[in-house]
C-alpha cells in the first residue's frame, strides 16, 4: 500500500466547496472526417489507463487518523462514472464553452471515487470537439502519477494499438489491516514518522496568520472571499510574434508573456476605474523549473516558486518588458534555469503535468505573500493528436487559493501561446474583459518590435569622448 505524502494529504484535507483542489486542461480537437464519440473515447482510455494505475485507486483514511491515508484499488471502479458527455447549445460559441468550463472546474470531485473526470464536449462551432480533463491535486504529483492527458495525447496522427490486460482490483485491506500496517510502520520507521509529523506541523504553522501581518493581500482588485463558483476565459496569441519581441528587445519569450500580463492587468484596472499610479504593482508567484540531478522530466521535475513584482503601474510596454527581464535576470544567471526548448522536447505531452506540479508548488508556498499565481509551461513545437485527431488548442486551469481571485496558466504549443484564466465568479464578473486586455497588451508589445521603432535604453550609457 502506498501512502499519501504529507502535501497530498493536505490537499485532500483542505478540499472544500469554495476551494476545490483540482487541475483542469481543456483541449480542443480539430474537426475531422469522423468526430470522436463517447464510445471510442471510452475504449481509448480503457487501453491507456493501465499506464496510470492510480486512476483506478481511491484514498482511504486510516482508522483514528493515526497516519496518512493510503491508496487502495476501487473495487467498484466504473469508467463511465468518470468519462462524461456534454454538449453546447447551438451555435456552440466560445462564450458558451467558457461558461460550461467555468461551471465544471468549480464542481468538486467525488472523494469516494478515483479523483479524476473527463468531459467530452460536443456541439462546438465549426464541428470541433473539446475535452476537459480534471484531476485532483492529490492525484497528479509529476512523480508517481502524471496527468491523464499525457498518456492520451501523442505525436502520431494515426491511432495506435496499446497492449491491454484485464484489470482485477486488489482486495480491500480492511480497517484492521490498515491500522496494524500504520502502527507497524511507525514502530519500524520512527524517523520517517517523525519527519512526517514535522512536515505536517510545519505546513500547518505556515498556513496560520502571523500576528501583526495582513492575512490577505493589500490590493483589493485581486482579493476576495472565494465563492463556490468560477469563471473561465481564454486568450490565444502567436508564439512567433512574442519571439519577435524577444529578438528585438532582448530577454526571453517568458519575459514578454509576463510583461503582457502586467499590461493586461493595468488595462483591466483602468476599465474598472481602479486607481493606478506609477508605483502600482502586484506580486506574482511564478513556479519555474530548475536543474537538480539532470533535466526535469514528466515523471519527476524540480520546480521552485519565484516571486515577481509585475509593474502594472508602468504605462510604457517596453519599459514594462525591461523591468520584468531585469527581475528574472537573477534566476537565469544562477545556471539552474531550464531552457524552454529542453522542456518542450521532453517525451509525451507533459504540459498538463507541469502545470499540476506548478500548482502544487504554489500551494506549498501559499504563505509567501503574493496576489496571483501564474504558471507558464512550454509545450511541443509540433502538433499532437488524440485517436488521430489533431489538438488545435490547449488551455490549463489552475485552482484559486486563499483570498486570490484570479489565476493564470500559460501554455505554448504548436506555434501559439494559450492563456487559461480562472476567476471567482462573484469577484471577477468581467474576466472576459481581463482576457481581452491581455490580448491587447500583447498586440501593444508586438507593435514596438518593428524596425521603425527605437529601442528603449537598457541602463545608463557612457558619454562619448569630446562631448560634454
Amino acid at each position: 500500500m502506498q501512502r499519501l505524502s504529507p502535501l497530498d494529504a493536505l490537499f485532500l484535507q483542505s478540499d472544500s466547496p469554495t476551494v476545490p483542489r483540482q487541475i483542469a486542461t481543456l483541449a480542443i480537437l480539430e474537426a475531422g472526417e469522423t468526430s470522436l464519440d463517447h464510445d471510442r473515447l471510452l475504449r481509448i482510455i480503457d487501453e491507456r489507463i493501465d499506464l496510470v494505475p492510480r486512476y483506478r485507486q481511491v484514498p482511504r483514511h486510516v482508522p483514528g487518523r493515526i497516519g496518512p491515508p493510503v491508496w487502495v484499488d476501487d473495487e467498484n471502479f466504473d469508467i463511465t462514472l468518470h468519462v462524461r458527455r456534454s454538449a453546447l447549445p447551438s451555435p456552440g460559441s466560445r462564450d458558451a464553452l467558457h461558461e460550461l468550463v467555468g461551471r465544471l472546474v468549480a464542481r468538486r470531485l467525488d472523494l469516494d471515487r478515483p479523483l479524476w473526470e473527463l468531459y467530452l464536449v460536443e456541439g462546438l462551432e465549426d464541428g470541433a470537439t473539446a475535452l476537459l480533463f480534471k484531476a485532483h491535486q492529490a492525484l497528479v504529483d509529476g512523480s508517481e502519477t502524471v496527468d491523464l492527458a499525457q498518456v492520451l495525447l501523442e505525436e502520431v496522427a494515426h491511432a495506435r494499438d496499446i497492449p491491454h490486460e484485464e484489470w482485477t482490483p486488489r482486495p480491500d485491506p480492511g480497517a484492521l489491516a490498515l491500522a496494524a500496517s500504520t502502527v507497524n510502520r511507525t514502530v519500524t520507521h520512527p524517523g520517517e514518522a517523525l519527519r512526517t509529523v514535522e512536515r505536517v506541523a510545519g505546513r500547518f504553522v505556515r498556513h496560520l496568520p502571523v500576528v501583526g501581518t495582513p492575512t490577505t493581500p493589500s490590493h483589493g482588485v485581486l482579493q476576495t472571499t472565494l465563492s463556490r463558483h468560477r469563471r473561465f476565459a481564454t486568450v490565444a496569441v502567436s508564439f512567433g510574434e512574442l519571439r519577435r519581441v524577444r529578438e528585438f528587445h532582448g530577454g526571453t519569450v517568458n519575459d514578454a508573456i509576463l510583461a503582457s500580463i502586467a499590461g493586461g492587468l493595468r488595462g483591466w484596472m483602468l476599465t474598472r476605474a481602479e486607481p493606478v499610479t506609477p508605483k502600482t504593482s502586484f506580486r506574482a508567484l511564478v513556479p519555474m523549473s530548475v536543474v537538480s540531478e539532470g533535466l526535469p522530466t514528466s515523471l519527476g521535475s524540480r520546480v521552485t516558486g519565484h516571486l515577481l513584482s509585475l509593474p502594472v503601474g508602468e504605462s510604457n510596454p517596453v519599459v514594462r518588458l525591461h523591468q520584468v527581464s531585469y527581475a528574472l535576470k537573477d534566476h537565469r544567471e544562477t545556471g539552474l534555469a531550464v531552457a524552454a526548448n529542453e522542456l518542450a522536447n521532453l517525451p509525451g505531452f507533459a504540459t498538463s503535468t507541469f502545470h499540476a506540479v506548478g500548482a502544487r508548488v504554489a500551494m506549498a508556498e501559499a504563505r509567501r505573500d503574493h496576489h496571483i499565481t501564474i504558471t507558464n509551461v512550454p509545450g511541443s513545437f509540433d502538433p499532437v493528436y488524440l485517436a488521430g485527431q489533431k489538438v488545435q488548442e490547449v488551455y490549463s486551469a489552475i485552482p484559486l487559493r486563499g483570498h486570490r481571485a484570479v489565476s493564470i496558466a500559460v501554455t505554448s504549443y504548436n506555434g501559439q501561446v494559450f492563456f487559461g484564466l480562472v476567476g471567482d465568479r462573484e469577484a471577477v464578473p468581467d474576466l472576459d474583459v481581463l482576457a481581452q486586455c491581455i490580448r491587447e497588451s500583447v498586440d501593444e508589445l508586438v507593435e514596438t518590435a518593428t524596425s521603425a521603432t527605437r529601442r528603449a535604453p537598457r541602463g545608463r550609457q557612457r558619454p562619448q569622448r569630446g562631448t560634454s
